[in-house]
């Protein structure tokens, strides 16, 4: 598996609406107390769940296990296949608008497609950045989940890319996962035919390595 083949993240899907170990099981949903947390999982196509059930993409399995902790957690999916980071932009305040509940926290995940179709580094951090606005502004807490660039696209390219993730968690103050397929990119095995997409197991190994970086950027209930 080369790191290259990762930066594809759906791009030649069509868009639609929508750790190095083994993870232990993930339970089945179960009944839980507590006031009901609300995550919005905004992205491209490894939100999305490209070629999985409807039932086994990033957001969905991540609520399923923030149950089996005993979490009262709803995590929506806004994942759209082949988004870029300037795709993203263009609907957020639209999917934020919509929501029937303000979501306590949302997680971004773009920009893969970005590198893929080798747009300049400048333009993702412009289009995050004005994302990170856009939450932000609302009083919304954000979670950003980054991405790397493989070095067959140029060492510059590779540096100026995987500084963007980092300088804008900073300049921002929100928590960073720094590489959100961390625990497969070395693993083809938990990735679909086409190399680029996570499988159901893989997809549990993601969640395995996230989650707790999600609970982390998720703000304290406040005593009623």
């Amino acid at each position: 598996m080369l790191a290259g083949g990762l930066a594809a993240c759906g791009a030649e899907a069509p868009a639609e609406q929508a750790a190095a170990s083994e993870p232990p099981p993930i339970e089945q949903e179960m009944p839980v107390i507590g006031p009901e947390r609300h995550i919005l999982a905004f992205g491209d196509s490894l939100f999305a769940g490209y070629r999985l059930e409807e039932d086994e993409g990033y957001p969905e399995r991540l609520q399923v296990a923030l149950r089996a902790s005993g979490m009262n957690a709803r995590v929506i999916d806004a994942g759209v296949s082949g988004d870029t980071t300037a795709a993203g932009l263009q609907r957020i305040a639209f999917v934020l608008d919509n929501l029937d509940v303000k979501p306590e926290l949302v997680i971004v995940e773009l920009g893969a497609n970005d590198m893929l179709r080798s747009l300049p580094p400048s333009e993702t951090r412009e289009n995050l950045s004005a994302i990170l606005d856009e939450i932000t502004g609302r009083d919304i807490h954000v979670s950003l989940m980054g991405m790397r660039a493989p070095p067959n696209l140029g060492l510059e390219f590779q540096a100026d890319f995987d500084r963007v993730y980092a300088d804008l968690a900073a300049e921002y103050g929100v928590p960073l996962v720094p590489f959100f397929l961390e625990g497969i990119y070395q693993r083809p095995e938990l990735f679909l035919e086409d190399n680029l997409h996570p499988t159901p197991e893989g997809i549990d190994v993601i969640v395995a390595g996230t989650m707790d970086a999600v609970v982390d950027a998720l703000p304290e209930v406040e005593e009623s």
